[in-house]
């Protein structure tokens, strides 16, 4: 019996996964996939400090690779299981599922379990990539790409509205973190504000100019959490903010800018670094720019890399997540038609 993808969205997203929570969602995609035929393989992921993890989990958590018994796959479909928080589960109506990851990423799951049952009908070597830990520092990526298969290429799934991404942004994350004295506020001369030199480096930072890429658009920069102090009568102790900057070139020259113009108001953690990527065209697929990153920076060793799944970006993240229906169904269709393209070729 063929596999009904929006029945298995349906499935998957009624599973919370979000990121360091995946542990659940994996043993279901294990047990799903193991009695469909494949041989079925668990990637073991670290979790990292709990103390240090905000949101973070003690479970198992592992990525899930499948291919049939003996096959050396041409190519990988592969997306990730874990999701942003908050999580809600499935509803639908007759032209949408609701839900958190049903576009981000679990109706890409679906779709290409979907793709790859029809591809190995036809004689395709397809094998297929599930990991986690995408959504915060691609550590399933990382982990995975120690053990690559032998695939020549990869079709990495992300909602790219069914369209063929021809590059996608890069990603850094900063943190900056600064040290001052505490004091009465009545008497600030006697201390030293983290949060003013926070602000003011902060305030420097935003300022500098950052890389263009004419076809791909300008490097961007944002703010997204910022933390501190004590009490509005305490003079600020500590204070920090984790920034991220989403790249078009080597990350290098705005490492440079960052810690020129901090200089020592602050201490500079760059936790993430993910390169921006330029993939090719294929066929008469439409097209487009990711301004998100992914982890195909992470996934160098699993062949040459492409970027297709339905869905819109612009409803990840968001309580308004959905995929269509109708999009779902056809991206079966690209995933089937993309990599028989490609495996026709090599």
């Amino acid at each position: 019996m063929a596999i009904d993808p929006i029945q298995l969205t349906k499935q998957l997203v009624d599973i919370d996964s979000t990121t360091y929570h995946e542990g659940r969602a994996g043993a279901f995609l294990y047990e799903f996939l193991t009695a469909e035929g494949y041989a079925v393989e668990k990637m073991m992921v670290e979790q990292p400090e709990l103390n240090l993890t905000p949101g973070g989990g003690t479970e198992e958590r592992f990525n899930v690779y499948a291919a049939l018994p003996g096959v050396t796959p041409d190519v990988v479909l592969s997306t990730h299981m874990d999701t942003v928080p908050p999580y809600f589960g499935a509803r639908e109506d007759d032209e949408f599922i609701h839900g958190r990851g049903t576009c981000d990423a679990k109706g890409i799951i679906a779709a290409q379990i979907a793709a790859a049952d029809r591809l190995r009908a036809a004689g395709v070597k397809v094998g297929l990539l599930f990991v986690v830990g995408e959504e915060r520092d691609s550590a399933g990526a990382k982990v995975a790409n120690q053990f690559p298969k032998g695939s020549k290429f990869l079709i990495n799934g992300e909602p790219t509205e069914n369209r063929l991404a021809l590059a996608t942004k890069g990603a850094l994350r900063v943190e900056l973190r600064c040290s001052g004295k505490m004091a009465h506020s009545a008497y600030p001369e006697l201390g030293e504000s983290a949060i003013d030199k926070l602000l003011e480096a902060l305030n420097d930072v935003r300022a500098l100019p950052l890389p263009i890429e004419p076809e791909i658009g300008p490097s961007t920069l944002n703010i997204g959490l910022i933390e501190g102090g004590r009490a509005p009568n305490v003079i600020a102790d500590k204070a920090e903010a984790h920034l991220l900057f989403r790249t078009v070139g080597p990350s290098q020259e705005i490492k440079d800018l960052v810690l020129k113009t901090v200089g020592d108001r602050a201490k500079v953690t760059f936790s993430l670094d993910m390169t921006y990527v330029r993939m090719r065209k294929v066929g008469k697929l439409p097209t487009m720019i990711a301004k998100f990153a992914t982890d195909i920076p992470s996934l160098t060793n699993w062949g040459e890399p492409f970027l297709l799944g339905p869905g819109s970006i612009h409803v990840a993240h968001t309580p308004d997540e959905k995929i269509s229906k109708k999009e779902l169904l056809e991206c079966v269709e690209l995933y089937v038609e993309l990599a028989t393209s490609l495996t026709q070729s090599c």
